[in-house]
């Protein structure tokens, strides 16, 4: 899915960016072209539902290869990539690693981070991804990873809620924003956005000035698109979010969740928070902890005239090999199960999005599988006109500088003018900075 988009996104990652640090690393392990037994690692984030079908889809594989055992690492997001980077830093990660897209940004600036898989063309059969889509793991000329699937944000809403409340899922900006005072009386938010490591409402603001004036916010260089009156036009949004009700206060949010995950909140859970905006490949951890049937897919919002542009997709996480590892032929090997294995993609389903590799993609269409909220957000996506996002959005700096920039202007603590200026100039210096 998704495809067609990808034509104006083959992004060559050449960038000259500083790594998280190399570690000791000796020469890499040369494939062979056997399988031998042996044990690897493999990690992944996700929530409680992706973790369940892919130590299922592990169990299918140790029943095929009993002599090769897969050692499952996971988690949730939070914290995840300061976990892995220190793993590389150390030379210990696992031997294979579902990845995010701007990991390859700072850990593999040179190619060199992650194991070469065009070195392991015989055992990862790549005939079933476009060329566009392979694009996204190239760096340097180098195959560092393979793209899972295409993803973006998409609003996802209680439908009892909104039932009860007499409420329709809004399709424009002014309709969202009318939905506050409606849902005000009964005690409830339409919508909510975090500013935790998602950056949801970060990501919200940006499509909402990417929409109304047609820059991008963060180009695929790493440039900064938005100018300083955008940045103010983004967090003056998010502002009048929360003053108008839509969604709650940073504080509010704080005070009633702690560090949990809204996926994880009894207000959530509770139905006192009656939407969410969520990639369509993790949308399964919100739909798993309501009553099946409940979350429902709304449309992506526009400005009421046509234009529904400025809405971002990217690769939703890729799979990449250490370059340290022992065993590439056998990592390689799982690899290729993962994207490609009809019967593995039954298993995985679309806890991570709709599969890349057409094989895969065709065995979940064949089975009847290829449906539900990820399929339902990968076509709104599609008929959108959506753009790549930068990967450089994607960096863990990045996100928090535009975060902090939001919880000043929630607590008080500086007007939007203020720190729309203070955010501009640190953007600015840090993307020159890391592009050096």
């Amino acid at each position: 899915m998704l495809r067609k988009i990808l034509r104006a996104a083959a992004v060559a990652c050449v960038l000259s960016l500083s790594a998280c640090g190399s570690g000791s690393r000796g020469s890499v392990t040369p494939p062979d072209g056997k399988l031998d037994k042996c044990t690897i690692r493999f990690s992944w984030w996700g929530g409680d539902d992706r973790h369940e079908a892919t130590l299922n889809a592990i169990e299918l594989w140790n029943k095929r290869h009993p002599d090769i055992t897969i050692i499952p690492e996971y988690g949730g997001w939070d914290g995840w990539q300061e976990k892995v980077a220190a793993q590389l830093s150390g030379a210990k990660e696992p031997d294979v690693m579902q990845i995010n897209y701007d990991w390859l940004v700072t850990m593999s600036p040179d190619g060199k981070g992650f194991y070469d898989l065009n070195e392991l063309s015989s055992a990862i059969d790549t005939s079933g991804l476009s060329d566009d889509m392979l694009s996204f793991g190239m760096v340097d000329g180098k195959l560092n990873a393979i793209a899972v699937s295409v993803t973006g944000r998409s609003f996802f809403y209680n439908s009892e809620v909104y039932r009860s409340a007499g409420a329709s899922y809004p399709s424009t900006w002014d309709e969202l924003i009318a939905l506050g005072s409606k849902f005000y009386d009964k005690g409830i938010y339409p919508l909510d956005l975090d500013i935790q490591s998602g950056g949801t409402a970060w990501y919200l603001a940006v499509v909402y000035v990417q929409q109304t004036t047609g820059r991008e916010f963060i180009s695929k260089d790493g440039e900064l698109g938005f100018t300083k009156d955008d940045i103010k036009a983004a967090i003056d949004f998010y502002k009048k979010l929360e003053d108008e009700h839509v969604i709650r206060t940073i504080r509010t949010r704080t005070d009633e969740d702690g560090n949990a995950a809204l996926y994880q909140s009894p207000e959530f859970i509770g139905g006192r928070v009656a939407g969410v905006l969520e990639w369509g490949s993790s949308v399964g951890k919100y739909e798993s902890v309501l009553t099946e049937g409940t979350l429902e897919a709304g449309p992506l919002l526009s400005d009421g005239k046509g234009n529904n542009g400025g809405w971002l997709v990217k690769p939703s996480m890729l799979y990449a090999i250490s370059r340290n590892t022992e065993h590439p032929d056998e990592a390689a090997a799982f690899v290729d199960f993962l994207i490609n294995d009809p019967e593995c993609a039954k298993v995985l389903g679309t806890t991570r999005g709709i599969p890349a590799s057409r094989y895969a993609e065709e065995s979940l269409e064949m089975s009847g599988m290829l449906g539900g909220l990820s399929k339902q957000s990968a076509d709104m996506l599609e008929e959108g006109r959506t753009v790549v996002i930068s990967p450089y959005m994607e960096l863990a700096r990045v996100k928090d500088m535009c975060n902090s920039a939001l919880e000043k202007v929630s607590y008080g603590t500086e007007d939007t003018a203020s720190a729309a200026a203070e955010l501009y100039d640190s953007l600015n210096n840090y993307l020159e900075k890391i592009r050096k």
